[in-house]
């Protein structure tokens, strides 16, 4: 998951959430030590313009936008990481179809929350949303916090056949920032009535969930004995209890499908309410 001769390309468009995403993508190829491939994408008729007489100044000027935005980014790059390789590449395509092509060569895809197209009132854009859980790679999703987070790495536990990928990617995050890890396991269930039986059914689910996440969380503690581990198990909507865990952390791991009725999307319920509503930047694997 960490050769060398792999990458962290890192998609921009000229928007600040862009060059935020730039310059985490250089920070986190920096603890990897790989190199970093800036990446803007836009039409391949928009890049044919320039050579289309008729529009050709129109095209020299989108191209030449373009080439200032790989360059803003690249500098980003340089500034926060300036012994990370960097490299930079303009694509003509639709830029969730070049995005994800380029993730076959990477060990990680990060794109900002938000960019300068579509809505920008939105919480997502539609880049970020389009290749969360599509990439052959994990896509990290960059935001801003509302304040310096705590050294804590958070991860979404669910018990499903594909968490075991997640929290493996989780604890080697942790263990590269010398961060805390909080394990999060939230299951949501109604209890009906109030009387001794439905209490006690209600503790022995409790000591289930618990045990489930303890189990899981063990095989991959093993393999980083220096990573810190506080296990969290919640009754509540899984979303809400990963979104308050997460809330001042630096990092939210979470896997793209879970167990729920949504695990046969690209995206569950849970990874696509975080994404949208999240603090922190998150980075989703696809689980599917």
């Amino acid at each position: 998951m960490r050769g060398e001769d792999r990458m962290i390309v890192v998609g921009v468009d000229g928007s600040d959430t862009g060059l935020e995403a730039a310059a985490w993508a250089a920070r986190e190829a920096e603890m990897r030590r790989a190199p970093v491939r800036v990446v803007y994408a836009m039409a391949e008729w928009a890049l044919e313009m320039a050579e289309d007489a008729p529009h050709a100044e129109v095209g020299r000027w989108m191209r030449d936008n373009a080439a200032t935005v790989l360059a803003d980014a690249v500098a980003r790059v340089k500034q926060e990481a300036p012994d990370v390789a960097v490299e930079s590449r303009l694509l003509g395509d639709d830029p969730r179809l070049a995005l994800l092509e380029e993730a076959k060569e990477a060990d990680l895809l990060v794109v900002g929350n938000h960019g300068l197209g579509g809505f920008r009132g939105l919480l997502l854009g539609s880049v970020a949303l389009g290749v969360s859980g599509q990439a052959t790679c994990p896509v990290a999703v960059v935001r801003v916090p509302p304040a310096p987070p705590r050294n804590v790495v958070v991860v979404g536990v669910d018990g499903s056949p594909g968490s075991l990928s997640v929290i493996e990617f989780a604890f080697a995050e942790a263990a590269l920032r010398g961060a805390e890890l909080h394990a999060v396991h939230a299951w949501n269930s109604s209890i009906i009535g109030y009387g001794p039986e439905t209490l006690a059914e209600a503790l022995e689910d409790a000591a289930t969930e618990r045990r489930l996440l303890a189990e899981v969380v063990a095989g991959c503690g093993e393999r980083y004995p220096d990573v810190k581990v506080i296990e969290r198990s919640r009754h509540g909507h899984p979303a809400e209890v990963l979104r308050l865990a997460s809330a001042d952390a630096e990092l939210l791991v979470l896997g793209s499908r879970g167990r729920g009725p949504m695990a046969g999307l690209f995206l569950g319920s849970v990874s696509h309410a975080l994404l949208h509503h999240g603090n922190c930047p998150i980075v989703v694997l696809s689980t599917g």
